[in-house]
């Protein structure tokens, strides 16, 4: 989200950290079921956010054998309108951290796409980034949610971008404001507000494919070319979450770099590795 952090954020990379309270919004999501025990197998306390009662049990299932506790909060996001809406959710988690892996079905009507990518996501960010006790918030995006050809894709990538968000219109469009908005929050948190420990991570992953986790990926300024699988979306958003060093946008595809090599390089490495790089910048900060 280019903007400065001081020096001790670089050199207290593995910093071991008291365990965390986690809400996971759209628990039930494949992603967020292969981050669930991830995040678990870290000692952390996830409380996963469902839509129905009949995903219960699948979630509390991800918790067993973990040192970490898992909860369930049942909630409709199409019922999250506002910020007090999202506010009683974050009064009733208490969380560290939030993670945001929802996203309405691609089979999804416009109604429902711009209550859930847009309405809700923009109302929880809100919540959360005016939540002091709140001090990171990882979303899991879209690669193609940008307004401008980034320069490190050719013309051929660009075009494809576009026509695939023309294809999904509504999810691109619903996606891109909230991830708009999120990026201007956390950068007002931290150059506004003054919190330098803050940390707002926008991951954004290509196409997505089923299967085993490879270890290996595309992580920062990338192509949309190979996919990703969702358990290597989960392994990195894991590692991303356990670093004091790494904000802003973090496209991910398919690659030949192993994960923790990848993550550490996003975080260490000047100038910063951020994928907003080409976007309008003076439009996206002043967002409110």
């Amino acid at each position: 989200m280019s903007y400065s952090f001081p020096i001790h954020r670089v050199l207290g990379i593995f910093i071991k950290m008291a365990p965390k309270n986690i809400l996971l919004i759209g628990g039930h999501g494949r992603t967020a079921q292969l981050l669930t025990p991830l995040l678990l197998a870290r000692s952390w306390n996830v409380t996963s956010l469902i839509r129905t009662e009949a995903q219960r049990d699948a979630i509390l299932q991800l918790g067993k054998g973990q040192p970490g506790k898992i909860d369930v909060l049942i909630i409709d996001l199409e019922t999250v309108k506002t910020e007090d809406d999202a506010r009683v959710i974050i009064d009733r988690a208490r969380p560290d951290y939030v993670v945001w892996a929802a996203g309405a079905s691609g089979k999804s009507d416009p109604k429902t796409i711009y209550a859930v990518d847009r309405d809700a996501a923009k109302s929880l960010f809100r919540a959360s980034v005016s939540t002091p006790t709140i001090t990171k918030i990882l979303s899991i995006s879209h690669l193609g949610s940008r307004k401008a050809h980034p320069s490190w894709w050719s013309e051929e990538e660009w075009k494809y971008i576009q026509y695939a968000n023309s294809l999904h219109y509504d999810t691109y469009l619903a996606k891109s404001e909230a991830d708009e908005l999120f990026t201007a929050l956390a950068r007002r948190r931290v150059v506004e507000g003054g919190d330098e420990a803050f940390q707002g991570i926008l991951l954004r992953p290509g196409r997505l494919a089923d299967g085993e986790a490879e270890g290996k990926v595309d992580l920062g300024q990338c192509r949309p070319g190979r996919p990703v699988t969702r358990a290597d979306v989960a392994m990195v958003a894991n590692e991303l979450l356990a670093r004091e060093d790494t904000w802003g946008w973090a496209d991910i595809a398919g690659g030949d770099e192993g994960i923790g090599h990848a993550v550490e390089r996003v975080g260490t490495s000047r100038p910063r590795v951020d994928a907003i790089e080409g976007e309008d910048l003076d439009r996206i900060y002043s967002l409110k």
